[in-house]
């Protein structure tokens, strides 16, 4: 695949669907949800002769914005092989862990921590909860709060209950591209510590994972779409590895699996609580 094929960013929830990301990327990504707009999009760049890699913008709480990406992008005609990519999407859980411990590290440690991210499914939700335990126990912030954007909790009554627990200030950590809506009205001071992700950062990711796509379409043949069918099966895509991870492995497998730059095959498994945060090398 040439090495200027189009790109294109697909959005959920977590880019409000492809407005927090608006003005951020390269001027020659395109920024589309999923669904009809990235069916037109990718169709388009078809008929004008030019291939397509497209890069899932989720941070791991948002494992069927992967798979519904595959259907859309199996679904659409004239197709040849190696013409539509679908690239590994932009983090994982693992790394929402480590974007938002260091962002609390730039955060006073006597003020609260409020994560907070746009509401999702209920599970999407839950897994909110264990990334903000997973920064409060590797971290030096007593209480850490999760807020949901459009949900319940919402950031005003998260704030609320931070000083109802004795916070004397609240930081408001993004945990998702978006940017966290003001909460009006506080009992405490409250600061913004976000963006989350800065914008050199997400350039430089999506390039990665563009240029990762065609390496593996290259060297094994594989566009990555059977591969992302099954993300939400498996809580995310099946192969997620940072920029810089080892790829020296084939996609012809029923099982998904990992590997890192010198391991062989080993079955993979959700990481727990516990060590999710373990073993990140790059993640912007």
């Amino acid at each position: 695949m040439a090495q200027n094929a189009a790109v294109i960013a697909v959005c959920g929830h977590e880019a409000a669907y492809g407005r927090a990301l608006e003005g951020r990327l390269d001027p020659g990504v395109g920024v589309v949800p999923n669904g009809r707009a990235l069916f037109r999009a990718v169709a388009a760049h078809l008929r004008r002769g030019e291939r397509v890699v497209v890069v899932p913008m989720t941070l791991g709480r948002e494992p069927g914005l992967v798979a519904d990406t595959a259907r859309t992008l199996r679904a659409v005609p004239g197709a040849g092989p190696g013409e539509v990519l679908l690239a590994e999407p932009f983090g994982t859980a693992q790394h929402l862990v480590a974007h938002l411990r260091a962002a609390a590290g730039r955060v006073p440690a006597d003020s609260a921590l409020l994560v907070s991210a746009p509401s999702g499914d209920p599970f999407e939700d839950a897994e909110l909860y264990r990334v903000a335990a997973l920064v409060r126990r590797h971290g030096r912030h007593g209480l850490v709060e999760v807020a949901f954007d459009g949900g319940d909790p919402d950031p005003a009554e998260g704030v609320r209950r931070c000083g109802l627990l004795g916070a004397a200030s609240v930081a408001l950590l993004p945990a998702s591209f978006t940017e966290v809506r003001p909460v009006g009205e506080a009992a405490v001071p409250v600061a913004d510590a976000g963006p989350l992700v800065p914008e050199s950062a997400l350039r430089r990711v999506l390039d990665e994972r563009a240029a990762d796509a065609r390496r593996r379409w290259s060297e094994h043949g594989d566009d990555g779409i059977t591969t992302g069918l099954a993300a939400a099966d498996h809580h995310g895509h099946a192969h997620t590895h940072p920029p810089g991870e080892g790829h020296g492995h084939s996609h012809d497998h029923a099982h998904p699996h990992e590997h890192g730059p010198t391991t062989g095959h080993r079955q993979h498994h959700h990481p727990s609580a516990a060590g999710a945060d373990r073993g990140i090398r790059s993640i912007a």
